[in-house]
């Protein structure tokens, strides 16, 4: 894998968090509350600005209502 993959790993998880975010009518602040981070964290991950880790990961898949799977899913198919 390289760099240029992982880069595109990362934007495609921005992208979709964004868009699965928008798809529950949430706004960033209640993202982050359901999630238990930041509304600042929220929106540097929309941004592409810092990466989640495994734990992070859970909890927006919990907070969205998706499976982390179905995350992993989109973001290799390239939604």
């Amino acid at each position: 894998m390289t760099a240029s993959d992982l880069d595109l790993i990362r934007e495609s998880f921005a992208r979709i968090l964004r868009m699965e975010r928008n798809k529950l009518n949430l706004s960033q602040e209640e993202l982050g509350h359901r999630a238990g981070i930041t509304t600042r964290f929220v929106s540097l991950l929309e941004c592409n600005k810092q990466q989640p880790t495994i734990s992070t990961l859970a909890s927006l898949s919990q907070a969205l209502e998706l499976p982390l799977s179905e995350i992993f899913k989109k973001i290799e198919d390239g939604v």
